[in-house]
C-alpha cells in the first residue's frame, strides 16, 4: 500500500484558524454573557453548539491518501473513507478544476474542503481536498471524486502501478 500526504494550503490554514478562533470565542462569550442571567439549559446550548461545530469539523480532517489494489483510502482523523478501484475509469491531474464550484453540502475550509460540490466542468462531485492547487480527479461511470495529494503526478502514477483487483480495469 502506497501512502500520499495531504498538505494544507495557506488558505485552509487561515480558514481553520479563523474557524477555531470564532467557535472558541463564541463559546467563551456565551459563557461570560449568559452564565449569570440564564438557566443552565440555555447556557449549555449556547456554549456547546460552537464547540460541537468545531470538533465536528475537526473530525473530518484529511490526513492523507493510500492506494491499495482494490481501493483508495482517504485517511480522516479517526477513520478512513474507502473509494473502490472497481469502476474507476480514469485518474487525471487537473489543477484548477474546483474553480467556480458551488458547495451543495459540506465543509468549505474548516480543517478540510470536503463534501458535495458542483461546477460546469465536472458536474456534481465529491471533494476530499486540503489544497485546491494539487487536484486529482477520479472519474467513475456515475460520479466524480476530487483529491489533493502532495504530488498529484506521483499519485496518478502510483495508482496506475498498483494492480487492480479487476483484470479489465483501465489501469491494468
Amino acid at each position: 500500500m502506497k501512502h500520499h500526504e495531504a498538505p494544507w494550503s495557506r488558505s485552509l490554514i487561515v480558514m481553520s484558524v479563523l474557524t477555531t478562533v470564532v467557535c472558541l470565542g463564541a463559546s467563551a462569550g456565551a459563557w461570560l454573557i449568559l452564565a449569570a442571567r440564564h438557566p443552565p439549559g440555555v447556557l449549555g446550548s449556547a456554549v456547546l453548539l460552537p464547540l460541537v461545530i468545531l470538533f465536528g469539523a475537526a473530525l473530518f480532517t484529511i490526513r492523507g491518501y493510500s492506494i491499495a489494489s482494490d481501493c483508495i483510502l482517504v485517511h480522516r482523523l479517526l477513520w478512513s473513507t474507502r473509494l473502490p478501484r472497481a469502476g474507476l475509469e480514469s485518474a487525471q491531474v487537473e489543477p484548477g478544476t474546483m474553480r467556480w464550484s458551488l458547495r451543495t453540502f459540506g465543509n468549505g475550509g474548516g480543517f478540510s474542503i470536503t463534501g458535495f460540490y458542483y461546477n460546469k466542468r465536472l458536474g456534481s462531485y465529491r471533494a476530499y481536498v486540503t489544497d485546491p492547487r494539487r487536484l486529482v480527479v477520479l472519474r467513475y461511470a456515475n460520479r466524480r471524486v476530487v483529491l489533493s495529494p502532495a504530488t498529484p503526478e506521483d499519485f496518478v502514477h502510483d495508482l496506475a502501478l498498483a494492480k487492480p483487483s479487476r483484470p479489465n480495469s483501465p489501469f491494468s
